[in-house]
């Protein structure tokens, strides 16, 4: 729940035309992390993100099962498995942005504030973004226990940091788009967690990839799947940082065409009716 009609944003009331909406971003941000925080979804959020990647983390550690994989093999899945599920929840986050606003009815004071709709999108990207970066923190003891002994925990670190990040961006953006468009917050949510499904499938099949042209292009094609690949690719077989950068052409297509459609379609699309009156 946002208000924003008093306080902070208020005063943007008084200042000149020419400086109006200069950092009104950054105020919208503040409120929503927040809402975001303060309101315990963010912590419940963390807290489940933290029981998943520590069952994960002690079955690697522990189980004979898993055993059988090569360390870095253990801190590549379980660097995979923190980059998929911080920017699932940050996807789910930003998908509930502004339509679960709408059916709560908190949608209607915060664009009645003295702030531009971009300001607004963008406070809320931020926002979103903030629980990515926490889920990072969180991963960052479990990425220690398991690589500290092949001296690699900063390569994996700056690598779910970099990856993780551009593919966070992307798809908070993306969900953004979808909360904007849907006038039903269970169709948003719907919606944006089968387009991470969707993204993340091709990485998943049965088998691995298809052999030849067309798996490799799936490969790329797929902005989560070939982000971890790249990971992979750096961790688990050595190769160079700079030896398979094309795997990261469609997380930064991705973060880029679904931010500059926010920020474009901001204003037209950020209403109290979806599609439809402001």
């Amino acid at each position: 729940m946002t208000t924003l009609v008093n306080g902070e944003i208020g005063e943007t009331a008084t200042r000149p035309a020419t400086t109006r909406g200069q950092g009104d971003w950054v105020v919208v941000a503040g409120q929503e992390s927040r809402d975001l925080w303060l309101s315990g979804r963010g912590p419940l959020l963390l807290f489940a993100f933290s029981v998943l990647l520590s069952v994960f983390t002690y079955l690697a550690a522990t189980n004979r099962a898993i055993n059988f994989l090569e360390q870095r093999e253990a801190v590549d899945q379980t660097l995979q498995i923190a980059i998929a599920v911080g920017v699932l929840v940050t996807l789910l986050v930003s998908a509930d942005a502004i339509s679960g606003e709408r059916e709560r009815g908190t949608l209607e004071s915060l664009l009645l504030a003295p702030v531009s709709r971009r300001a607004i999108v963008i406070g809320k990207l931020v926002a979103a973004l903030t629980l990515w970066f926490a889920a990072f923190v969180v991963s960052v003891p479990y990425v220690w226990v398991l690589g500290h002994g092949v001296s690699i925990v900063r390569t994996a670190l700056l690598l779910g940091l970099g990856v993780g990040t551009l593919l966070a961006v992307g798809l908070a953006a993306f969900g953004l788009l979808i909360s904007a468009l849907c006038s039903s917050n269970k169709v948003s949510l719907a919606i944006s967690f089968f387009l991470l499904l969707a993204f993340f499938a091709p990485s998943q099949l049965p088998g691995g990839l298809p052999k030849g042209w067309f798996g490799d292009v799936l490969g790329k094609i797929s902005p989560v799947g070939s982000g971890l690949h790249y990971s992979t690719a750096v961790l688990v077989h050595g190769h160079g940082w700079t030896r398979d950068l094309v795997y990261l052409i469609s997380p930064l297509v991705l973060a880029v065409l679904a931010s500059a459609a926010l920020l474009i379609l901001s204003e037209r699309i950020v209403r109290l009716t979806a599609g439809g009156e402001r």
